[in-house]
């Protein structure tokens, strides 16, 4: 019976000790002007836009002298879909959620990259795709949107 309970105790301290708690995170709305506030970690999102889109394409441009880079999701829509994030520190990882969203037919992605390692895509049902952006480093990140055409704009910097 001690056994058990010391079990069960080590492995409800252990899963707390490693989870992360998202009610702590700073919850921010992104808007479509540019804010040069970058943040290390936190949940985003865009707000009740059910529009219906398609990921056109990925594309980045790296700024040697600021140690900026912008990565951009391209859609084929004029407006960007509803989106849901989070940025985690500790993971060097951003998750992002594209509501009413596919992977277009002919998707177009970039090559190398100075601050991300990979972007992996998980179409989850017709509905959602969803990304998870892995940086090679820590990083902050500035995030907004623009419409005409719709893009979703991540600036990250060491």
């Amino acid at each position: 019976m001690r056994i058990c309970f010391i079990v069960f105790l080590f492995s409800v301290l252990s899963t707390n000790s490693f989870s992360q708690n998202l009610f702590q995170e700073r919850i921010r709305k992104v808007t479509d002007q540019k804010t040069s506030i970058f943040l290390d970690k936190g949940i985003f999102h865009t707000g009740s836009n059910k529009t219906k889109s398609s990921l056109k394409s990925i594309r980045q441009h790296y700024r040697k002298g600021t140690k900026t880079e912008r990565i951009v999701l391209d859609f084929k829509t004029t407006s960007i879909p509803r989106i849901y994030g989070h940025m985690s520190k500790g993971e060097r990882k951003m998750y992002i959620d594209m509501f009413n969203t596919d992977l277009g037919e002919s998707f177009a992605t970039f090559g190398k990259s100075e601050l991300v390692k990979s972007i992996d895509f998980f179409p989850i049902h017709n509905k959602m795709l969803s990304a998870e952006i892995i940086f090679h480093k820590d990083v902050l990140v500035d995030i907004f949107y623009l419409k005409n055409p719709g893009r979703f704009v991540i600036d990250a910097k060491r």
